[in-house]
Formats: structure tokens, C-alpha cells, sequence
């Protein structure tokens, strides 16, 4: 089953330097997974052939941010499962408005 998932991780840290800094460790963890990813302002978009696998990584990006440092985080997730396939990708998204 096709599914992508856009998360935001939000580690309660004291200043902005810490945000950035767990953020990009969470951001190699999504690298070190060999999955399709895009990364925006706001959140990063995964995309694969495991809903369950998706779900995992979901769970293990707040877990790296906590042992990262942040005592604490907030994560805001998106969930997209199509059993038949994907129709729209993340490139057929987003690349027109990259060129």
C-alpha cells in the first residue's frame, strides 16, 4: 500500500540555534532511511510502499529529537494511504514550482 506522511517536529527547546539544530537530526534520521523525502518550511514530506514503515519513522523522528536534547516535542503529522498506488507524488507536487 502507496502512503506518504508530512511531519513537523516541534522540540520545546529555549532558543532557535537548539530548534535548528534537532530539527537537522531528525532530518538525517529521514535521509538514513532510504525513503523518497522532501523537506519544506514547515515540515517534511516521506513518501513509500509501507504504511507501517511510515508509521514507524513517525514514531522514531520524536525519538531522535528526545535523545537529541529536547526534553520534550510536539510532532504534527499528515497521513495519505492509497492501497491501488500513488497518483500524486511528491515530485508531480512540487516540481513545476521549483524550476
Amino acid at each position: 500500500m502507496y502512503a506518504s506522511v508530512a511531519i513537523q517536529v516541534l522540540p520545546k527547546v529555549d532558543t532557535e540555534e537548539e530548534v535548528v539544530r534537532i530539527v537537522d537530526q531528525v532530518i538525517d534520521y529521514i535521509k538514513s532511511t532510504g525513503l523518497n523525502y522532501y523537506v519544506g518550511p514547515f515540515e517534511t514530506t516521506i513518501e513509500g510502499e509501507s504504511y507501517d514503515e511510515l508509521m514507524e519513522i513517525v514514531a522514531n523522528c520524536q525519538k531522535v529529537a528526545i535523545k537529541a536534547g529536547a526534553p520534550s516535542v510536539s510532532a504534527y503529522v499528515k497521513v495519505v494511504c492509497n492501497p491501488k498506488g500513488s497518483e500524486l507524488t511528491i515530485e508531480k507536487k512540487v516540481t513545476k514550482h521549483h524550476l
